[in-house]
């Protein structure tokens, strides 16, 4: 069913944090940083694909990543939504339903055999496509995805995600120069407030992280 409520961005970031916080999805831990896909540190891990298995949850976010899409690029701007492999695949399609679309998933490579596709499913030449993930970091991985789905001759202008590191001031750039606009509900920043709120952390653990979300790369630099 397609939502009809819209709360304020400020209410959906804080609330989506919360419940992100409530099924432990987030983790910190300034004693032993965690290694990122860059191979650099950091002291903070968040694990969206937690959200599958809690369903009101799973609804109440997907709920508010449709109507953020809608209200943010247009209520009749997609003709299908794609979700990235493997996380993504999921909420493209809790999100495709909301939306009374078609689905489809793209696979990080070509499988290797048979139609050595990266596209499953049906998408069309022409076709408006929403990409949704379950998060972005600087947005470089969202390049390749936007790219195969353009190489079928539909569009990719649009990215949703439910969580979005908002550290790394490149990441619109490298998402905007590559004609992609970013969605999301909620940001490290957001995760650190609702922490501080409900102490889910001692303080000294959330200065730390509140270091590194405000200079991470000086962060890293100084814990190689």
């Amino acid at each position: 069913m397609i939502p009809s409520s819209f709360p304020p961005k400020e209410e959906i970031a804080r609330l989506s944090a919360r419940m992100l916080l409530e099924i432990e999805a987030v983790h910190f831990n300034a004693e032993k940083p965690y290694i990122y896909a860059s191979g650099l540190p950091g002291p903070t891990y968040i694990d969206c694909r937690k959200l599958i298995s809690f369903p009101r949850i799973r609804a109440t976010l997907m709920d508010f990543l449709t109507v953020t899409v809608m209200r943010d690029a247009g209520f009749e701007a997609f003709d299908n939504v794609a979700g990235g492999e493997t996380a993504g695949i999921p909420f493209a399609a809790l999100v495709a339903e909301r939306l009374a679309l078609p689905m489809t998933y793209v696979r990080k490579k070509p499988k290797g055999y048979g139609r050595n596709a990266r596209i499953e499913g049906a998408m069309a030449e022409g076709q408006r496509v929403l990409l949704v993930e379950d998060l972005t970091t600087d947005g470089g991985s969202k390049l390749s995805f936007v790219d195969a789905i353009r190489e079928t001759g539909a569009t990719c202008g649009h990215t949703a995600v439910i969580f979005y590191y908002g550290i790394f001031p490149e990441t619109e750039k490298t998402l905007g120069d590559h004609g992609i606009a970013l969605h999301y509900l909620c940001t490290w920043w957001d995760v650190l407030a609702e922490a501080r709120k409900q102490q889910s952390f001692d303080e000294a653990t959330l200065a730390e992280v509140e270091a590194f979300l405000t200079n991470p790369r000086v962060w890293q630099e100084a814990r190689k």
